[in-house]
């Protein structure tokens, strides 16, 4: 026997079918993209949905060895039929409908819904109540970006670095109860304001409960914000250009962490944004640190609008004369004011720099019911999901999890 017999390779056929359970997975893909996966050298990895790994949202990952060649997003699974819903509820009704997609940042959905109505009856809101509105808004955008940095800790397997914002988001909700009586989806804005005043020893503790973020922030930022296992899972990871931010369409402090200084309070003020002295958070290093980095930052201009909002605000009716007589509450007479209320035909459209990025409402009229013909919400999640999946390309499967934390994804406001 020659020396050579041992190296000589034989091509053996086997007839290759894919798994018979393929079809009763449910995959939304071609089955024929299913088939060139099996029978190349490329895995295909369902990942989700499962609360744990993927938020309710399923990801269909190609994989070549340990690198993600291509993701395929299967999100739906916490689809409320929330616009359908709203064609059978009174304006009114909606309010606390469309604050449940984003949990902690409902102030800011529960805004931009409202500002739609007022637009549409040209209600003008008293200076106090769009004061009021404004911090509320802040509280909002804090408690996601706690939320949303409790959520990246325990995906990156820091279970303290889940605890703490946790604990400091207690704030928030203490702030809300105070404020509003709710700890979370509060229905405090209404056409034509709040639906009451706020007392001045409320707004102290608000005010002081802002240095106390501060304070507790600061061993959140030893422990997680500047660990250096969290700068090696998350730096150079997960990467977008500013270009392709762009392209992708990506929104809020995932698309300004690509350096696009774009802000919606900035550039179409609404309530007093534009009489307040605050910056636009930006980074141009583009990748899962930064995109985390850029909601700290922002959270410390948050805090620093609450307190100039508290200090400036002044005094006065918090509903519209165009609602109400009494201008410091509408207990009692809130569905007699709204419930019957019926907009002018037509279309009508508000654009909210939400937590998460741009928040867009469009309400349909047919100028004779007081339910919405149509209403359209396009949020966040559902704007940067495509440039989610892309930055997940050419990164290693035990990175998605740290990527997906990076952005902040949450299913149930992009499934609305």
């Amino acid at each position: 026997m020659g020396k050579t017999d041992y190296y000589d390779e034989y091509e053996i056929q086997v007839h290759l079918e894919p798994w018979s359970e393929l079809e009763s997975l449910f995959i939304p893909i071609p089955s024929k993209y299913v088939e060139e996966i099996y029978r190349s050298e490329d895995f295909l990895v369902l990942v989700g949905p499962q609360h744990p790994g993927s938020g309710h949202m399923r990801l269909i990952v190609r994989l070549h060895g340990d690198i993600i060649k291509e993701v395929i997003p299967d999100p739906g699974y916490v689809h409320r039929g929330m616009e359908k819903l709203a064609e059978n509820r009174t304006y009114i009704q909606n309010i606390p409908l469309v604050e449940r997609p984003a949990i902690m940042d409902a102030p800011n959905y529960n805004l931009g819904y409202v500002r739609a109505i007022e637009d549409a009856l040209e209600i003008d809101v008293p200076e106090r109540a769009k004061y009021l509105r404004t911090i509320l808004a802040e509280l909002g955008r804090i408690g996601t970006h706690l939320y949303d940095a409790a959520i990246l800790a325990i995906f990156l397997g820091h279970s303290t670095g889940f605890m703490y914002p946790f604990a400091i988001r207690e704030l928030i909700c203490e702030a809300f109860v105070r404020m509003t009586g709710a700890r979370v989806t509060t229905s405090f804005i209404i056409p034509g304001g709040v639906r009451k005043d706020v007392p001045e020893n409320v707004l102290k503790f608000v005010y002081d409960a802002t240095f106390e973020i501060e304070r507790r922030l600061k061993p959140f930022e030893r422990i997680f914000i500047h660990n250096p296992t969290v700068f090696a899972r998350l730096r150079n990871v997960g990467t977008l250009s500013k270009e392709d931010a762009i392209r992708y369409g990506l929104v809020g402090p995932f698309l300004r962490a690509s350096g696009v200084e774009y802000d919606v309070r900035k550039v179409e003020p609404y309530e007093v944004y534009d009489r307040l002295d605050w910056d636009i958070v930006v980074a141009d290093e583009c990748d899962s640190y930064y995109r985390f980095l850029v909601r700290v930052n922002e959270v410390s201009q948050s805090l620093k609008i609450i307190r100039q909002c508290i200090k400036d605000i002044p005094e006065g009716r918090v509903i519209s004369e165009q609602i109400s007589e009494n201008g410091k509450e509408i207990r009692g007479e809130l569905f007699d004011k709204l419930a019957n209320v019926v907009l002018p035909k037509g279309e009508y459209t508000t654009l909210t720099e939400a937590a998460r990025g741009s928040l867009i409402y469009t309400l349909v009229s047919d100028g004779e019911s007081n339910l919405p013909y149509r209403l359209r919400i396009v949020t966040p999640g559902w704007l940067y999901l495509r440039g989610f999946m892309e930055s997940l390309k050419g990164g290693r499967l035990a990175d998605l999890q740290a990527i997906y934390g990076s952005f902040g994804y949450f299913p149930p406001e992009a499934d609305r």
